[in-house]
């Protein structure tokens, strides 16, 4: 009875401070910065975007209320819309299960202790630390027709090298390889997923006759599912959301998106309509279909993560 009356009367003298004097208010106080970042800089651009995207806004006259005008253009009038769409699916198919395979074989091949395996590490992961600005520009004379490195080497054993950034059979091609290219950072996040394995699981399977392939597809994907379960989602919403690519490598006299749009990817089309034609309503609602996009896959992968996914806890 005493430590109840004790308990009861120090709840009391909790409710009579102040608020500010309060554990919860010190709290909120503490992750306000963070509350005002995302209040300012997610939320209000976020509602804001979805108000203008039933608007006709150049971004300089006032906005004027059109409805769904700008949805309804997009899905049955704008011959580019259906062309962004086409790109942007083919170019996260080609791009996101590559880097996913070979981040993957990449990490297991250098998940072990052997010569120079620091060196091969560094190599692999120098292009994620190069600007990407630079980097593709790099890659723009590489894959030029007349003097870049690829057709050179080509020219060598007599082969003639196609227009790789200016051929609609090529160009998308040519760009999601620049993507599989930065493939390091997946390499070292799976790197250190494949670490925190522990060696007793291999060496128990050893001991049950495992062989190298059995161990990989019944130990070492298991337990990097986690990891991989992430860098699915973080590769998709990358991928969906594209726009420098297009914009360095296939942007040619001011009409980026390549031969007949083959690679004029939807986060493309969002700036090309804003930025070009200074149709910032239609912009917006192209955000908002991107955006429907982005986490319908999102949801999806979600959803159905519980028959792939395994932790060790459960």
């Amino acid at each position: 009875m005493k430590n109840a009356a004790s308990a009861v009367r120090t709840a009391r003298g909790k409710s009579a401070l102040p608020f500010w004097k309060r554990d919860g208010f010190i709290g909120y106080l503490f992750i306000l910065p963070s509350l005002i970042g995302f209040a300012a800089f997610v939320a209000y651009p976020m509602i804001m975007a979805i108000g203008y995207s039933f608007t006709e806004w150049d971004g300089l006259s006032p906005a004027r209320f059109i409805g769904v005008e700008n949805y309804t253009y997009m899905f049955t009038t704008d011959p580019s819309f259906p062309k962004a769409i086409k790109a942007t699916f083919l170019y996260v198919l080609m791009t996101v299960p590559l880097t996913l395979v070979f981040g993957l074989l990449l990490a297991v091949m250098l998940n072990k202790n052997m010569f120079s395996v620091k060196v091969l590490r560094t190599l692999f992961y120098l292009p994620v630390v190069l600007p990407s600005v630079a980097a593709l520009v790099l890659w723009k004379f590489v894959y030029d027709p007349d003097y870049g490195l690829i057709n050179q080497l080509l020219a060598v054993f007599g082969i003639q090298g196609p227009k790789w950034l200016q051929s609609e059979d090529t160009a998308l091609v040519s760009m999601s390889i620049v993507a599989i290219w930065g493939v390091g950072s997946m390499m070292i996040i799976f790197l250190s997923g494949l670490q925190s394995i522990s060696a007793e699981i291999y060496e128990a399977a050893d001991v049950d006759g495992a062989n190298g392939i059995q161990k990989f597809f019944k130990i070492t994907i298991p337990m990097m599912s986690p990891v991989l379960f992430l860098q699915l989602i973080t590769g998709l919403i990358g991928a969906f959301q594209a726009f420098n690519p297009p914009q360095l490598l296939t942007n040619y006299s001011g009409a980026g998106g390549g031969p007949n749009y083959a690679t004029y990817l939807l986060a493309y089309s969002i700036y090309d309509k804003a930025f070009n034609g200074f149709k910032y309503g239609y912009a917006m609602a192209q955000v908002m279909v991107l955006f429907v996009i982005i986490l319908a896959f999102t949801i999806v992968v979600f959803k159905s993560s519980d028959a792939y996914v395994y932790y060790e806890n459960n």
